[in-house]
């Protein structure tokens, strides 16, 4: 499991310990991993003791993982994520771990979907933090910070607050705290309940997102033409609809066929067709782009394009005897 030492974590790594005592779960055993990401005076202190009440409760391994955190543009508590989730997944392969235990609370799904719609996200962002996906495992979902913070208490256990919680420079403080308190307010704002509210809309949408990414696999297999791919194994091969490629191909899918889909799954397919290839998962924007070559289809009855997708991907519209398809190249 990962422990910060925030009472989310430490009332995880109460409940693990607990597991582990009474045989209900967790036969195999649980450790904790405590990642010092080296961002704050003290860290290193906060991290030894987080280490510490794990041993303390009876989980094995303990470790703790220094990590240097690379600035990638992409926004300090991004980049801190990413080299959390590297160091997590390493030390659970050290292990030989089938699942990291995240202590993600319903009130961490609430900020994210409001994130999300700040954002102008779609489901599948809307639909919040998944409860397990791969190796990673969020069993406190249904908990408030107020019960984490309540079992802390009933072990006798302190808990550390990060200051960046607190910190406005961060949107997601600013939404922990000012945005929410003032939305869960019964006068100035919704009234109690918005963050459970938010929670329960997250299950929703996560419900009707999995449905949307099913039936668009199923139409991307059955309308992608892969003929003349070439890739590591081999002519072929069929590329995967939901991972990046291998090698240097194209993918057809008929005009005809993409506009009698609903808008949802025809922007779905079209990013399947990207990542399939070897490009990366393209933004809206760009899909977009690519839709409106099939909107256009019956326009000037001839070829359109290129639309320059991430990854080296072009699409364009082409019609050739006839047949009218949409063709995506990798490696042009």
């Amino acid at each position: 499991m990962a422990l910060s030492g925030g009472a989310d974590s430490l009332a995880l790594a109460v409940a693990t310990a607990e597991a582990l005592r009474t045989g209900t779960s967790l036969a195999e055993g649980a450790g904790a991993v405590v990642v010092d990401h080296g961002l704050q005076p003290g860290s290193a202190g906060v991290a030894d003791r987080a280490a510490a009440i794990a041993r303390r409760l009876g989980l094995d391994p303990v470790t703790v993982e220094r990590v240097s955190v690379a600035s990638t543009g992409a926004g300090p508590e991004a980049d801190a994520r990413a080299a959390r989730y590297a160091a997590l997944r390493a030390a659970a392969r050290r292990a030989g771990s089938h699942a990291v235990l995240l202590a993600h609370t319903r009130d961490d799904q609430s900020e994210q979907v409001l994130l999300g719609l700040a954002r102008g996200s779609g489901t599948r962002s809307l639909a919040g933090m998944p409860a397990s996906r791969d190796q990673l495992v969020r069993p406190l979902l249904d908990l408030t910070r107020q019960d984490t913070e309540a079992i802390c208490r009933w072990a006798g256990i302190r808990w550390w607050q990060d200051p960046a919680n607190a910190d406005p420079a961060f949107l997601r403080s600013r939404i922990r705290t000012r945005v929410m308190p003032l939305l869960e307010d019964p006068v100035a704002g919704v009234g109690p309940g918005f963050a459970a509210a938010l929670a329960r809309s997250a299950e929703i949408a996560a419900e009707d997102a999995e449905a949307l990414e099913q039936w668009s696999r199923q139409e991307y297999d059955r309308l992608a033409d892969t003929s003349g791919w070439v890739s590591a194994t081999g002519p072929g091969h069929r590329p995967d609809a939901t991972a990046p490629g291998r090698g240097i191909g194209h993918v057809f899918l008929p005009l005809e066929g993409l506009a009698a889909l609903p808008a949802a799954v025809r922007l779905r397919v079209i990013g399947f067709a990207v990542m399939a290839i070897g490009g990366e998962r393209p933004s809206r924007e760009r899909v977009l782009a690519v839709d409106r070559l099939v909107a256009t289809r019956s326009v000037g009855g001839g070829s359109a394009g290129p639309v320059q997708l991430p990854g080296g991907v072009t699409a364009r519209r082409h019609r050739e005897a006839g047949c009218a398809r949409l063709v995506l190249d990798a490696g042009r």
